[in-house]
């Protein structure tokens, strides 16, 4: 994180650890008013990386599962970059700011992917950049969020995954009552103060709750290289492509798609206990061998703990679910992530 934008975000109250705004001194009844008020939140826990130059779309394109090709100027889009063997290295939001793709990743990936794609660049006219100093992430959500960005003088794009470009950046619709906005360090500050007057400041523990929510998982380095896109769901929001050519892990991508062999799907799970992203889940009748692993997980409003979770299949209707180990906290599913 920009180091005098995590000074501001101090100033404001926000209390910091590991990079991130945890929260803003009162993380329970922010995460109550991220279900039921208008919230802005620094995304800190996410990087941007920059793809510019003559063949940063066919470089995207080859790489990514998502069809970069057909990405337009006004719109964002999932993606994914996956190992040979089909397994997501990172996941990402990628959209576009004028001439060049922006990607935004877990923050944790971000040097490591950037230098494993730099691997690839060749004699491609593509420059990756870290833009994390430059572009600063902050999130809105809530039922006076599209108010709240027209009284700052930020555009409203009305349908999720559609971006607006502004003076100083992009705004882009994540999903129904929420957006994201790219804007340049220099803005940020002023931008934060005008959104703050007209919703409640959140730490990043709320902002992921309303991710898992809205069941979008985010790759981190706890879950890198553990699933298919398909297992996190991936190809139901728009994050992988069946009618391209190549990428990384195509092949094996496309088989558990068309001969039906992924038997892990996306979850959303509950506990009393604390619960953390890479976390084993487990029955007791064969607590050697983990049925699932959890994507993503926050505390929820009220107490406990909610996540993502990818779990084998034949597993989910023995109720019998455990985390980390043993007499762990049991782990109660709330339903499939469609």
């Amino acid at each position: 994180m920009n180091a005098n934008w995590q000074e501001f975000l101090g100033a404001c109250g926000g209390r910091i650890d590991h990079g991130r705004i945890s929260d803003f001194g009162d993380i329970g009844a922010e995460l109550l008013a991220a279900r039921d008020a208008t919230i802005v939140s620094p995304l800190a826990h996410l990087a941007t990386i920059g793809f510019a130059g003559d063949d940063a779309k066919a470089f995207l394109h080859n790489q990514l599962t998502s069809d970069v090709a057909h990405l337009s100027v006004d719109a964002a889009q999932h993606s994914a970059w996956c190992t040979p063997k089909g397994r997501m290295a990172a996941s990402f939001l990628l959209y576009r700011e004028r001439s060049e793709y922006r990607a935004l990743l877990s923050a944790d990936l971000l040097e490591a992917i950037r230098k494993r794609l730099q691997i690839f660049v060749l004699r491609s006219k593509v420059v990756i950049s870290d833009l994390s100093d430059r572009c600063q992430l902050i999130g809105l959500a809530g039922p006076q969020a599209a108010a709240t960005l027209q009284s700052a003088g930020l555009p409203t794009p009305d349908e999720t995954l559609k971006t607006s470009a502004f003076a100083g950046g992009t705004v882009i619709k994540v999903d129904g009552l929420r957006w994201i906005v790219a804007v340049g360090s220099d803005a940020a500050k002023a931008l934060w103060q005008k959104l703050a007057a007209n919703a409640r400041p959140v730490g990043t523990a709320a902002w992921q709750w309303l991710d898992i929510q809205a069941g979008m998982p985010l790759i981190t380095e706890a879950t890198k290289e553990e699933f298919v896109p398909q297992m996190a769901n991936f190809d139901a929001i728009g994050g992988v492509s069946f009618h391209k050519g190549c990428y990384p892990g195509q092949e094996i991508v496309a088989r558990a798609q068309y001969l039906g062999k992924v038997k892990r799907h996306l979850y959303r799970v509950r506990t009393t206990g604390a619960m953390a992203a890479g976390a084993a889940i487990l029955t007791p009748e064969d607590a050697l061998h983990p049925c699932g692993m959890v994507a993503n997980a926050s505390p929820a409003p009220g107490g406990g703990f909610v996540g993502l979770a990818v779990i084998q299949e034949n597993f989910i209707a023995t109720g019998n679910l455990e985390l980390g180990a043993p007499g762990g906290p049991r782990v109660m599913i709330d339903g499939v992530v469609r």
